[in-house]
């Protein structure tokens, strides 16, 4: 992988493209129009609702810019390769061996991890942990304090 290639599934670019129309058609509007009813205040020096404006503004411009150079360098995952063992782009079901709970996650690029949504990076320490391995096997990942958790390939 390259440095500046963004690894993302064809539904995650399809998202992210959304958001970038969504940023320039209607958030770039409101913000200008925040911009010119505080302008409309007076004095520019002491109006807190314009410098709020012009820092929305910079974050809105920054995320546009962010994302334009992500679909810009996207390059997609495709399904995994071999069937059975964890690639990006697996959906991989673990037990948690400690706790006998039951967990199912997507592999992804790390600019499309939400792992509220069941999607992990490939570069997260359970989604390096879960590359190449099969169907079956165990893991131990370091938690954040430092045990290691063991984990049991439940599918893939």
């Amino acid at each position: 992988m390259k440095n500046n290639e963004t690894l993302i599934t064809a539904e995650g670019l399809e998202e992210i493209k959304k958001e970038l129309e969504e940023l320039k058609l209607v958030k770039r509007k409101e913000v200008s129009e925040k911009i010119k009813v505080a302008l409309a205040f007076g004095d520019i020096s002491e109006n807190s609702e314009y410098d709020e404006a012009k820092n929305e503004q910079a974050n809105v411009e920054s995320r546009i810019a962010k994302l334009e150079l992500m679909i810009k360098n996207a390059k997609i995952i495709k399904e995994a390769k071999q069937k059975g063992i964890v690639s990006i782009g697996s959906k991989v079901t673990i037990k948690d061996l400690e706790y006998d709970e039951i967990m199912e996650y997507t592999i992804v690029g790390s600019a499309e991890a939400d792992p509220f949504k069941g999607k992990i990076s490939n570069v997260s320490p359970l989604g390096k942990s879960l590359l190449g391995k099969k169907l079956g096997e165990i893991i131990e990942v370091p938690s954040p304090m430092g045990d290691m958790i063991k984990y049991e390939i439940v599918t893939v």
